[in-house]
């Protein structure tokens, strides 16, 4: 046996079920593995299918862990068009920060987050800089990764907003790979106020390519 080896017992191992689910240390574990692999699965033919997904610059993607992707945000289909072109085996250790006082205020709300997104939230009002440096300790110290909207919520115009403040701490003084994305026709497909998703395709048009040809491209 490895003399360095050691037992650590799973940071959620005490908490209750509302915990785990609005907190930041929820492990990733046979179900979460399941569940994710099926929703990558499921959305990646539905944006194929439907929209009619196209995607540049995979190859900016890093291989392992820790690394964040960076995104404009102006439809319901952000995340989850950005968790699809992951490898299978990043996908259920990459987790989109999603407002904990919109998607992890109740039980049932979290339980969506979790399933359907597998989010984790950033807490603006509860806990401001303490949910922000939390976030950072779990990026830094565990293997696992962030999408991260800068703008903090999604823009009703399709334009992109100026960011907000505190985000940058999360990787702040650290090593951590940042890959820029730019999402084009996903505010088309599916805009914030629109209660179903419309067959519009997610592609690219020479001004958007302008603004990110170096980086991933979500199109």
């Amino acid at each position: 046996m490895d003399p360095n080896w050691k037992y650590d017992s799973a940071a959620d191992l005490d908490l209750s079920t509302a915990e785990r689910l609005q907190g930041t240390n929820r492990e990733v574990g046979l179900f979460t593995t399941v569940t994710t692999t099926l929703r990558q699965s499921l959305s990646r033919a539905y944006l194929r299918g439907y929209h009619r997904l196209d995607v540049e610059g995979r190859e900016n993607l890093p291989t392992g862990f820790p690394l964040v992707l960076v995104a404009n945000h102006s439809s319901h289909l952000d995340a989850i068009t950005l968790a699809s072109v992951l490898p299978v085996a990043l996908n259920r250790h990459v987790f989109p920060i999603a407002a904990g006082d919109k998607f992890f205020e109740t039980r049932r709300a979290a339980a969506f987050a979790t399933l359907f997104m597998n989010a984790l939230p950033i807490w603006r009002k509860k806990c401001g800089a303490h949910s922000l440096e939390q976030l950072k300790k779990r990026l830094v110290e565990q293997p696992c990764g962030y999408i991260i909207f800068p703008e903090g919520t999604r823009s009703r115009t399709g334009q992109m907003a100026r960011f907000k403040q505190g985000i940058g701490m999360i990787v702040a003084g650290t090593a951590v790979p940042i890959v820029p994305c730019y999402l084009a026709g996903a505010h088309g497909a599916f805009p914030p106020r629109a209660h179903f998703p419309r067959p519009h395709k997610i592609d690219r048009t020479k001004s958007d390519s302008a603004l990110a040809k170096p980086y991933l491209l979500l199109i």
